[in-house]
C-alpha cells in the first residue's frame, strides 16, 4: 500500500470526525440565532445537504443540546418537526463584587437568568468578602433547583485588574485587601466552578454592549462612575482591554483639585458629589443619591453640587472623546443613574472644552450593568465547554 494512501486512511476517521464536529457546531449556534427550526429550514441556512443535517441534529439531541419544541404545518407538504437549543444543557455564573452590593445571578444557556440574589457587602475585609461571594453563589445555586455539577463556568466582575501571573486583583482601592494573592484561587475551589475574573467596568460595557443603548455601535465607551471611576471600551463588538488589561482605568488621570493635585477618579466619583455638597453648605449624613435627590426638589447648594459634577464629567467625556473617537459615550453606574440631571451640564461644558461631541446617554441596564457583562461574558465559555464535553461524550 502506497504511504499516501496509508497516511489518508489513517487521517479519514480523524477528519470525519472533525467535520462533523464543525458541522453540530454550525447547526447549533445557528439555532441561538433562529430560535427554533425545521431541517429543510437549517438546510437553506447553512447551504448543508438535508441528510447532513439530521445527521447532525441526531448527534445534538443525543447529546442533550437540542431537543422538539414543537411541529410547523406548512400549507403544502409535509408537517415539521422544529428544534431549539436545550438552555438546561448547563449553567453560567455571573458574580458582581461592588463596595457597597453584592450581586450574583445564574443563567440558563439561552441566558435566562433562572436564580439571582442582590444582598448588601457589609464585609471590610478580603476574607469575609470571600465568605460572602461562596455563601451568595452556593445559595443562588441552590435556589435554582440546579444541580450544581450543571454550573460550567463563571465570571467576576470586580474593581481593579486581575493579574493572571501573581492570581491576584490589582488596583481595587475601594475593597481593603482585597488584592491579596490567591483570593480568587480559594473562590474557584470553595465554589467548584471555573472562574474568570474581569475588571466590573469593562463587564459593564460588554453587558450593555450586549443587552443594552451598546448595540449596533461602532465603537462605544461606558463611563462607570460610582464609588470609584472606571471606563471599558468596544469596538466592533470587542472589548479592549489594552497591553495589560488597564485600558480605560480613566479614574488614574491626573486633576487639579481645590487644594491639591488629584486623581480624576478623586473629582468625579459619588464621594466627590458628597464632598462638593459639603463644600456648598448641605448638612446632615449625606450620600451621593441623597444628593441629587435634594437636586430635583430644588436645594441651591445640591444643585450647585451637581453642576460642578457635570462639569468634571464633561472633562471626562473630552478626554476619552479625544483619545477614541466613540460614536457612542454611555453613563452608568451609581452616580450615572441620575443622569436626568447630569446630561445638561455635561453637554453644557463640553460644547466649552472640545469640538468632538460624541453622543452621549444613560445606561440602559442600570445597576445590572456589571451583573449581566459578567452573566453574557460566561455564557460564550460556558456554551463552548458544554458543547465539548457533550459531543466528545458521544
Amino acid at each position: 500500500m502506497p504511504a499516501s494512501d496509508a497516511v489518508e486512511q489513517h487521517e479519514q476517521p480523524w477528519s470525519r470526525r472533525r467535520l462533523r464536529s464543525a458541522n453540530e457546531r454550525l447547526l447549533l449556534d445557528r439555532l441561538r440565532l433562529l430560535g427554533a427550526a425545521s431541517r429543510a429550514q437549517l438546510a437553506r441556512e447553512t447551504g448543508l445537504s438535508k441528510p447532513t443535517v439530521s445527521s447532525a441534529l441526531a448527534s445534538l439531541e443525543a447529546a442533550g443540546l437540542v431537543h422538539e419544541v414543537g411541529t410547523h404545518a406548512p400549507e403544502r407538504g409535509r408537517v415539521a418537526v422544529l428544534y431549539a437549543p436545550d438552555p438546561a444543557a448547563g449553567h453560567a455564573l455571573g458574580v458582581d463584587i461592588g463596595r457597597s452590593w453584592l450581586r450574583v445571578a445564574l443563567a440558563d444557556l439561552d441566558g435566562t437568568v433562572v436564580a439571582r440574589s442582590d444582598v448588601r457587602n457589609p464585609a471590610r475585609g478580603a476574607d469575609a468578602l470571600a465568605d460572602l461571594v461562596v455563601g451568595t453563589a452556593r445559595q443562588v445555586v441552590a435556589n435554582s433547583g440546579v444541580d450544581p455539577a450543571e454550573v460550567v463556568h463563571g465570571v467576576v466582575g470586580t474593581p481593579g485588574v486581575y493579574d493572571e501571573k501573581q492570581r491576584r486583583v490589582r488596583y481595587a482601592m475601594h475593597l481593603p485587601g482585597w488584592g491579596r494573592a490567591g483570593l480568587l484561587d480559594r473562590l474557584r475551589e470553595e465554589l467548584d466552578v471555573p472562574l474568570e475574573v474581569h475588571n466590573d467596568a469593562n463587564l459593564a460595557a460588554l453587558g450593555e454592549y450586549t443587552y443594552g443603548v451598546g448595540a449596533g455601535s461602532r465603537l462605544f465607551a461606558y463611563i462607570l462612575i460610582g464609588t470609584g471611576l472606571g471606563m471599558g471600551v468596544v469596538s466592533e463588538g470587542r472589548l479592549f482591554t489594552g497591553a495589560h488589561g488597564l485600558a480605560g482605568e480613566i479614574g488614574f488621570l491626573p486633576w487639579t483639585g481645590r487644594r491639591k493635585p488629584e486623581r480624576l477618579e478623586d473629582a468625579v466619583s459619588g464621594v466627590a458629589v458628597v464632598e462638593a455638597a459639603r463644600h456648598f453648605g448641605m448638612r446632615g449624613q449625606l450620600t451621593a443619591k441623597a444628593v441629587f435627590d435634594a437636586a430635583r426638589q430644588g436645594n441651591t447648594a445640591a444643585v450647585r453640587a451637581v453642576e460642578l459634577e457635570g462639569e468634571r464629567i464633561a472633562h471626562t467625556v473630552a478626554a476619552a472623546a479625544a483619545v477614541l473617537d466613540p460614536d457612542l459615550v454611555v453613563l452608568g453606574g451609581g452616580v450615572g443613574h441620575s443622569v436626568d440631571l447630569l446630561l445638561r451640564p455635561v453637554r453644557e461644558h463640553l460644547r466649552t472644552l472640545t469640538p468632538l461631541r460624541p453622543k452621549l446617554a444613560p445606561s440602559r441596564l442600570g445597576e445590572d450593568a456589571v451583573l449581566l457583562g459578567a452573566v453574557a461574558t460566561a455564557l460564550g465559555t460556558a456554551r463552548e465547554m458544554v458543547f465539548e464535553r457533550r459531543t466528545a461524550a458521544l
